[in-house]
């Protein structure tokens, strides 16, 4: 064989090394850089994101709000119904470095009703307020606890099961004039009726006398500033400081404090950001 025509071959031969590596170049999925803070679902008014930090994240916040990390580098950031349509969320390493990253929030959809009425002040006398401070103060406390629970990493159940009977978010309109935000999910049931914990927690505040306007409130602590609170009920079946189990019976449905009727009001929240419980739990099962 000529020499001209091994020069060919060799040629040819590196020719299709040069197109294979390309194509593999193309075609390999591309990998996050070690720096990359990774989010896992969609950013919304109402919702909860899942994520890891970079290996070696000392610091991690959402704005201006701290979010704790666990050892695996694990952690949870939340969303108000009236968040703002971008955040920013910045992990800072021991070394002072520091990476960011950008979070388009979509809007909620929220129930709106308009009513054409004028919208009625709340009580706001001397004595109401005297009633209501110690218990707002209580509610701040109780959210102000670290319990180092680990609930937030389980799905979470329905506390119980039946036909809900208010939607987080709605709203309504007085002449013109918005009224608050129904700051969590009703769901129907009759006194009595078993409540059961939602995730894994710890209890941080279980009213001893019927607040004002949550009526026997119960509070769990479900870790990295994820905590529910459940109002109205006739009965706790647990007390503060108590570990609890997702699926455990932990009180009773009831009509106490302000209330028209017999339910369970379910609420959640991340640090001050009030979450959508059908975020977290999905699609109400049938009954």
């Amino acid at each position: 064989m000529g020499i001209d025509r091994v020069y060919e071959r060799l040629a040819v031969m590196l020719r299709m090394m040069v197109v294979a590596l390309a194509i593999a170049t193309v075609a390999a999925p591309s990998l996050a850089s070690p720096t990359d803070i990774i989010l896992s679902g969609p950013a919304v008014q109402g919702g909860i994101l899942t994520g890891m930090a970079p290996s070696g994240t000392v610091e991690m916040r959402l704005d201006d709000q701290p979010v704790p990390i666990g050892a695996d580098g694990r952690f949870l950031i939340g969303f108000d119904c009236d968040a703002l349509p971008q955040a920013r969320l910045t992990a800072r390493f021991a070394d002072g470095r520091t990476t960011d990253r950008s979070i388009a929030v979509s809007p909620g959809s929220w129930r709106i009703e308009r009513v054409n009425a004028p919208l009625r002040a709340g009580r706001s006398s001397e004595a109401f307020l005297a009633l209501r401070r110690p218990e707002l103060e209580q509610i701040a406390a109780a959210r102000a606890k670290v319990t180092g629970a680990q609930g937030w990493r389980q799905a979470f159940l329905w506390p119980r099961i039946g036909r809900i009977s208010g939607l987080f978010g709605s709203q309504r309109i007085y002449q013109g004039v918005p009224g608050s935000y129904h700051g969590g999910i009703d769901i129907a049931g009759a006194t009595g009726e078993p409540v059961v914990a939602p995730a894994d927690g710890v209890v941080i505040l279980a009213a001893d006398r019927p607040f004002t306007l949550e009526g026997r409130l119960l509070m769990i602590d479900h870790g990295h500033g994820l905590s529910s609170a459940f109002l109205h009920l006739s009965r706790i079946d647990v007390k503060l400081g108590d570990a609890v189990v997702r699926g455990q019976r932990i009180g009773a449905v009831g009509a106490t404090g302000r209330a028209t009727g017999p339910h369970l009001h379910w609420g959640l929240r991340w640090n001050d950001a009030r979450i959508d419980p059908l975020r977290l739990a999905g699609p109400m099962p049938a009954q």
